[in-house]
């Protein structure tokens, strides 16, 4: 069996809201403010990667201290912006 990238959709979305502990709706509601994007099938069902468990599991614990979710956006644009960062300074690092 062929491995598969922590990026590649596999869950349905109500597997990902008992793995999470969301409601659907919540898990919907997070996709049109644009704080994940799962893949689609040919047919447009939602399929969640390991990459979007971990985007779900970190919005929950920004709401949990007290965020709104324009301000879960912004964290998350800034730990993505952070991490690119990162990872191009360890590719330079490494020449």
């Amino acid at each position: 069996m062929a491995e598969r990238g922590p990026d590649v959709g596999v869950y349905a979305i109500s597997v990902v809201a008992q793995l999470v502990g969301t409601g659907q709706q919540n898990i919907r509601l997070y996709e049109r403010k644009g704080l994940l994007t799962p893949d689609r099938t040919a047919g447009g069902t939602r399929q969640y990667s390991d990459t979007d468990l971990a985007v779900l599991r970190r919005i929950g614990e920004l709401l949990e201290e007290g965020l709104n979710l324009a301000g879960v956006a912004k964290v998350l644009e800034l730990e993505t912006a952070n991490a690119r960062l990162r990872a191009e300074l360890k590719r330079r690092g490494a020449r």
